[in-house]
């Protein structure tokens, strides 16, 4: 069913349904960059301890402005000043750069996605069902399996994710070219290397319980373990990720028209396809060292970002930055709201939306004109 999903180039209009009119996209662009803005002001008064949105509020005004603002973020509310103080400390010690960091990831897996997808012109890839992701989870699991630069954690995790991440992208081309090079072998080398590296990872995890207890995060994904230092880190990352992407946006543009064609306009295909994959599998290292698993956000974002904006990749990729940052923060306010007193990982809720996306994409490409057999 991948091989044949995309093969002709119809990658732009998969899944999207009738062409939305100029001012429908305008609307519907408006109603997300709103709710957006919405759901980043209202996430950090969400938790397991119940914080009036009003003070929330106070003390971000107090900490930003270095206490010029709100001396006394709590003032009005009857706290103590222990408490208020313990308040400020949830707030932007652990909710803030939680937030930041689901921002973060969720751009980099959008882009990943927008980008992996405009590669194989399929609009079924994305860096979780390629292997990205699983590579970038094995690359993180050997440093806690083997104890590997435990002392640096913060700089070796995002390191060694990168590093199992790019492997695997090499891998995927390598095969490719073996095979022939195809688009179609593409996506089923990445396929098979995803299921490859999670049994490689769950030997691992057999041979080393230690390990497993501290790797279960990443293959549940999570955002957990923010910190201040791991979203600067991971948004340096994803800021590098996202500029080199940027500079081939006319190249994925031209891709789409098929490699021929691409070729009589002066793109070297498998050139821009090996470069754009570097950097994608950079900007989901980036996602995937700090927050683990997180499947289907960079499947469902670019679609909708297709959806409001068009085809054009100059909209494409920063319109998929951001609709994966809400759609993962949103996701994780859903998670903390569905089940405040347990901390359930976020994959699970990207999943309940995804894995439904994935299935209606392979039902409209069975039942298009000339869709491909199953």
């Amino acid at each position: 069913m991948l091989a044949g999903v995309g093969a002709t180039g119809t990658l732009p209009h998969e899944g999207a349904g009738r062409p939305a009119s100029p001012a429908r996209r305008k609307y519907l662009a408006w109603a997300v960059g709103v709710g957006g803005i919405l759901l980043v002001l209202l996430s950090p008064a969400l938790g397991t301890v119940a914080i009036p949105t009003g003070t929330v509020f106070a003390i971000l005004l107090h900490q930003l402005s270095g206490g010029f603002l709100f001396s006394d973020p709590c003032s009005g509310t009857g706290v103590s000043p222990r408490l208020c103080s313990a308040w400020v400390e949830i707030v932007w010690t652990s909710r803030l750069p939680a937030i930041l960091l689901a921002l973060t990831a969720g751009a980099a897996l959008g882009m990943s996605g927008a980008t992996l997808q405009g590669i194989f012109r399929n609009p079924l890839a994305d860096p979780y069902l390629l292997g990205l992701s699983a590579g970038g989870t094995l690359g993180a699991a050997v440093l806690f399996v083997f104890q590997v630069g435990q002392s640096e954690a913060n700089v070796a995790l995002p390191a060694f994710a990168f590093l199992g991440s790019i492997l695997t992208g090499l891998a995927i081309l390598l095969a490719a070219r073996v095979m022939g090079g195809s688009v179609e072998s593409l996506l089923l080398t990445g396929v098979a290397l995803m299921s490859l590296l999670s049994a490689i990872l769950s030997i691992l995890l057999l041979y080393n319980p230690v390990g497993s207890l501290q790797v279960d995060f990443w293959l549940l994904g999570g955002l957990g373990g923010a910190t201040w230092d791991r979203v600067g880190i991971a948004f340096g990352g994803v800021l590098v990720a996202g500029v080199m992407l940027s500079l081939y946006r006319r190249e994925l543009n031209l891709l789409q028209l098929g490699p021929e064609v691409a070729h009589s306009l002066g793109v070297e295909a498998n050139r821009v396809r090996t470069r754009l994959l570097l950097f994608s599998s950079l900007a989901t290292a980036m996602a995937v060292a700090f927050t683990g698993i997180i499947g289907f956000v960079g499947l469902v974002s670019p679609h909708i970002v297709r959806r409001l904006v068009g085809p054009d990749y100059r909209r494409v990729l920063p319109g998929s930055a951001l609709v994966g940052g809400v759609f993962l923060l949103a996701a994780n306010d859903l998670a903390i709201g569905a089940f405040p007193q347990t901390a359930l990982p976020v994959g699970i809720f990207t999943a309940f939306v995804g894995a439904p996306f994935f299935l209606y994409l392979l039902y409209r490409r069975r039942h298009a004109p000339g869709g491909a057999p199953p």
